[in-house]
């Protein structure tokens, strides 16, 4: 049996749990938590009228934390909403003192999964995740930089017309403003991103992606979509023992923080990080993306 608690069933988690229920996963039973129980059993129902057209049979239901004790995967989503004209980082004061509570109240379950995060500022929340669970470091993960990655693929995709999962190019560092691409090692069919794309069109399609998040809000008031399909992304990957690939937020023991780089991921977290060798450029642009997660977390310790 693989069990999922998603706690916080606001917008990102809902478009989880509809995301997770139209694709066939390893997920048996699915229990949702959050502070309006009433609407919870509204959205049970829901989406239990799914199951006659799901992929897959799953047990979904209205969840207390008692139901952490034996699930594989807790994914948190709770916390507020980054609004218009907000960083991600604005969020911290907001988010930090929900944590703790939330993290408290898994443990005390019994609980013994995977933590997977996905409440901004994202690097973070993880990290406070690991220091109260004080689980392995490999057992608790953010959702990182995946989406910004999956963002990326599909404008070089797009401006390519090709399709986006053959594209080879990842985004590194905060899930926030100071992420970026490493443009060294990015490539389509092994040949070299530049000989496809010049530097100014490669600058662009940087900026388009690290203002993605802000451009949506700005239109519909939230993202929650594709941090979704990321998150089944991430789930298939644990459950299904799969040893892929995804860039995710995780602890780096030298600096103690979480960042997003790639990791090898399978049924016990993170089984292996995957090293960039990086240009000097770039390696300038990591260290400035783990001082500004670094700082931020000093902020909340203060």
């Amino acid at each position: 049996m693989s069990k999922v608690v998603i706690i916080g069933c606001g917008n990102v988690g809902m478009s989880y749990a509809y995301a997770l229920l139209n694709q066939r996963t390893h997920v048996t039973e699915l229990a949702l938590i959050d502070l309006d129980e009433r609407r919870i059993e509204g959205e049970v129902m829901d989406l239990n009228h799914c199951l006659a057209f799901a992929p897959s049979k799953i047990n979904i239901h209205k969840g207390t934390y008692e139901d952490c004790r034996d699930a594989k995967l807790v994914v948190i989503a709770a916390g507020a909403n980054q609004n218009p004209g907000e960083t991600r980082m604005d969020l911290i004061n907001k988010n930090s003192k929900i944590f703790k509570n939330i993290v408290d109240n898994v443990m005390n379950s019994g609980f013994n999964g995977i933590f997977l995060v996905a409440t901004n500022p994202l690097d973070v929340m993880t990290y406070l995740t690991y220091k109260y669970s004080g689980l392995p470091s490999n057992k608790v993960i953010g959702s990182g930089t995946s989406l910004d990655t999956s963002r990326l693929k599909y404008i070089i995709g797009s401006k390519l017309h090709i399709n986006p999962s053959c594209v080879n190019a990842y985004v590194i560092g905060e899930h926030g403003d100071s992420e970026f691409v490493p443009w060294s090692k990015a490539n389509i069919a092994l040949e070299p991103i530049n000989k496809f794309l010049n530097n100014e069109e490669l600058n662009t399609i940087y900026e388009d992606v690290k203002n993605a998040a802000y451009e949506i809000i700005n239109r519909k008031g939230a993202t929650y979509y594709g941090i979704g399909m990321c998150l089944v992304r991430i789930t298939n990957a644990i459950l299904g023992d799969e040893n892929s690939i995804i860039t995710l937020s995780t602890y780096d023991e030298v600096n103690d923080v979480y960042v997003g780089l790639p990791v090898v991921l399978n049924k016990d977290g993170v089984s292996k990080k995957i090293f960039i060798d990086l240009t000097s450029d770039e390696t300038s642009r990591l260290e400035n993306s783990i001082d500004i997660i670094k700082n931020a977390i000093k902020s909340i310790e203060e």
